[in-house]
């Protein structure tokens, strides 16, 4: 059997193997373009990329607001209705990174300078991008140098950032400029184009503005040295407005002067100290940012003024200390310590870091598929949020998960709109978008995936399962089922099927694209129609539960979205009938399930034959091409296997796994952890293992080569769910958990938590075996060799490794 496993190792020559720490120890410029995204930092709303304080020589400088986007319109070579009409990017918007130092008005650049002791260091523990180093200047003096970034996950407006000089051995003028400039669309300083936006056919990458995107509409400073400095804009066509800001706290014992210029694009405040050797020369520098979708800028600059004076009072320190607390509480909900891997364990808690940085405060907001740590694929959100994020926030951090369902509930109105465009009942959520509307120009690989209703559904199932949250699935949720089945029972028609003479109702779903986006626009694509019966009955006993047991929440549903659930006519029996009666291709003769109906009509790609550097595929060949063959960007019928496990024998997973693995090609980033997840449930455990090391080490390794662009964040989640439901094999059933530990014999144990209806749950991994315990809350019922076992608060069960 032909599997695609790529290596997969920490590169030990750059980066020191430290547990709570992603640590560089020589500065790598060929590297430069990923370790800015490495050990780029962010809360959900700001993200900061870890370019140079000093400004210059950067692959992407970039500073990101989660939501905050220009809008465009798509120009079609060949229009037709209902193509998606706006398109919308993320703005890389003012740069308040740059704190540059002069020592005898020699510019320091850590491309061309002489350094040594160069340190870097992304702390997981306290959230602090540090970097340490040495500069032996150009007149031959020796300065040392540490700057320090963070973005607080406790105060969503705000970034502190730190740079200290010491001079070690002469005294010298030392000058830092400190600056906030907006780069339009990513040009340095001096008006260079940064290395990101060099030419290219990578959907992936950000889209390259030729035009102005923010115009400046307020220039605020006040007249003490010491006071803040705003600047506002507004987006020259989606018209969203933003406000950022700065202020200054100087620690030093050495005599300075500070003066500040500002400028439509530029604000900058210069400090002219006179360097002592041995007096150290600190300056702290608060950063807010604030955007709306209309507010005036002179009330967000009010807003950053408040944000800026707030953190003053506080101190920094103060600031440290409750980003530490908030970090503390994360990691004891969501942490995964394992042993016999010091380099997995540091690979596993970046990853999981990643998480915390692209979710802690997305306020309702979605989660773009690069976080904010990156342009990649314009800041849009995908249906990687539902399937792979909210099911780890679900059963780590709750709250966040429920923040994000609400996003998709108030995206409703515009799923409506895009429903009835494409001439069907219900809402139709979009493929990728940040304001609501649709922004993907290629429809075959957008639209057609209507699949992503169906990942609502699941995030909400996954939500509701470790929360028994009935208020808001009485309210926002039933609201999202009726309209997401409305659009199933629509979309597709029922037929007869005649089968060894007795025909039968068959619901088939016709012109869509599954996962799988090297084959598109087809006749019942197997994932699409089982996530379609899933989200049918789900909406479906919804509505029946919140009858019987919830009769006002039941009447408010009906008026909010006129559901018609009567004995004369009833939308609910027609989402059963439909369920029931769904199509599911299959071929007897392999004893599998056909991605879609004509799959296995299709040639298989000649992978003997083709390239190492023709992958991934899309970059290389024209879509007919691709189209027309059996061959696999992602997991599909394999990912139909995992979400609805329930639904598949062991046996036919085996089967069906063992022909689409091998078709795999995994140039989708969403692919591996998925693969790993399966093959651990079905037995295959050095395959598992081999995927999850792939997952693991996506982003750090940049195994997919555009790691640049930003972090994967599904991945990341994905590496999360290879843990808990691959290694550890946790399903919930609804009624009680079950699990099937297996144990990687690379490592010697595994733990983790999870939340669980009111009860927190450490589950302990070891080789003949798993110890749950329940740590605190309700009782929680447990699946054993014995049946159900209650476990209380304080007690623990023992289940044996399976024998798969």
């Amino acid at each position: 059997m032909r599997h695609h496993i790529l290596p997969a190792g920490l590169p030990t020559h750059k980066y020191e193997v430290d547990p709570w720490r992603l640590v560089e120890i020589e500065f790598d410029p060929e590297g430069a373009s990923v370790d800015e995204t490495l050990f780029a930092i962010g809360n959900g709303y700001l993200g900061m990329r870890a370019n140079p304080s000093e400004g210059r020589e950067s692959y992407s400088h970039g500073t990101y607001l989660n939501g905050f986007h220009e809008t465009w319109e798509i120009r079609h070579a060949e229009d037709a209705y209902g193509f998606a009409k706006t398109g919308q990017t993320i703005v890389n918007v003012p740069d308040s990174k740059l704190m540059k130092l002069y020592v005898d008005d020699e510019p320091f650049l850590l491309s061309t300078a002489d350094i040594s002791d160069f340190r870097r260091e992304l702390d997981f523990s306290t959230g602090i991008s540090s970097r340490d180093l040495i500069w032996r200047t150009p007149a031959g003096k020796s300065i040392r140098v540490r700057t320090e970034r963070m973005v607080s996950f406790e105060h969503r407006h705000l970034a502190v950032m730190t740079i200290e000089v010491t001079l070690l051995d002469e005294p010298a003028p030392v000058v830092i400029s400190s600056q906030m400039l907006n780069r339009q669309d990513g040009q340095d300083e001096y008006h260079v184009r940064i290395a990101a936006l060099g030419e290219g056919m990578d959907p992936r990458q950000a889209r390259k503005f030729d035009r102005r995107v923010l115009t400046p509409r307020l220039q605020r400073h006040g007249r003490d040295a010491d006071s803040s400095v705003i600047l506002g804009f507004q987006c020259a066509s989606s018209a969203m407005t933003l406000a950022c800001g700065y202020q200054h706290l100087v620690d030093t014992a050495c005599d300075y002067t500070a003066s500040t210029e500002i400028m439509p694009d530029l604000a900058k405040t210069v400090f002219t100290i006179d360097g002592q050797p041995g007096q150290t020369i600190r300056i702290t520098k608060l950063v807010s940012y604030h955007t709306s979708t209309g507010v005036p800028c002179e009330e967000l600059a009010d807003r950053c003024e408040r944000t800026l004076g707030r953190a003053r009072t506080h101190g920094v320190h103060a600031i440290k200390e409750s980003q530490r607390l908030w970090l503390d509480e994360y990691w004891a909900r969501s942490d995964i310590q394992v042993t016999g891997s010091a380099t997995d364990q540091q690979a596993i808690r970046w990853n999981l870091f990643q998480l915390a940085q692209a979710t802690a405060r997305t306020q309702e907001q979605g989660v773009a598929a690069k976080g904010v740590t990156g342009g990649g694929y314009d800041g849009h959100y995908f249906w990687d949020t539902e399937v792979y994020v909210v099911p780890f926030l679900a059963a780590t951090n709750p709250e966040i998960a429920r923040k994000l369902l609400r996003f998709r509930w108030k995206m409703l109105p515009a799923a409506r709109n895009r429903a009835r465009e494409l001439n069907q009942s219900g809402a139709l959520f979009p493929w990728r978008t940040i304001n609501g509307e649709e922004a993907s120009a290629y429809y075959a690989a957008g639209t057609a995936q209507y699949h992503i209703n169906a990942a609502v559904a699941y995030a909400l199932e996954r939500y509701m399962l470790a929360t028994g949250d009935s208020e808001f699935l009485a309210t926002e949720g039933a609201e999202i089922l009726v309209e997401t089945a409305r659009l199933w029972c629509d979309l597709g028609f029922h037929a007869t099927e005649n089968l060894n003479g007795l025909s039968r109702d068959v619901f088939r779903i016709h012109g869509v694209t599954g996962p799988d986006e090297y084959t598109t626009v087809v006749n019942d694509n197997l994932y699409t129609n089982v996530m379609a019966r899933f989200n049918l009955r789900y909406a479906a006993s919804t509505v029946a539960h919140l009858r019987e047991h919830q009769p006002q929440a039941y009447a408010a549903l009906v008026r909010r979205t006129g559901l018609i659930d009567t004995d004369e006519g009833s939308e609910v029996t027609n989402w059963i009938r439909a369920a029931d009666a769904m199509y599911l291709p299959y071929s007897p003769s392999l004893g599998i399930y056909p991605q879609e109906d004509s799959f296995l009509d299709r040639e298989r790609w000649d992978f003997d034959n083709t390239p190492a550097d023709k992958y991934p595929l899309l970059l290389h060949y024209h879509p007919l091409v691709i189209y027309r063959h059996q061959v696999l960007k992602q997991a599909d019928v394999v990912l139909a296997m995992y979400l609805r496990g329930d639904q598949f024998e062991i046996a036919e997973k085996r089967r069906n796994f063992d022909y689409y693995d091998p078709l795999t090609t995994g140039d989708s980033s969403l692919s591996a952890c998925v693969q790993s997840i399966v093959a651990a449930q079905i037995g295959y455990r050095d395959l598992a293992w081999s995927y999850f090391r792939q997952a693991l080490y996506l982003d750090l390794n940049n195994t997919h080569g555009n790691t640049d662009q930003g972090v994967h964040i599904a991945s990341a989640a994905g590496v999360w769910a290879c843990v808990v439901h691959g290694f550890a094999g946790l399903e919930d059933t609804g009624h009680h958990l079950r699990f099937a530990p297996q144990l990687p014999e690379q490592w010697q144990s595994a733990r983790f938590g999870i939340h669980h209806r009111g009860s927190q749950l450490q589950v302990e991994l070891l080789p003949d075996g798993a110890r749950v315990s329940v740590l605190a809350g309700l009782p929680t019922q447990i699946e054993s060799s014995d049946g159900l076992v209650t476990v209380s608060e304080g007690e623990h069960l023992w289940i044996p490794r399976p024998e798969l």
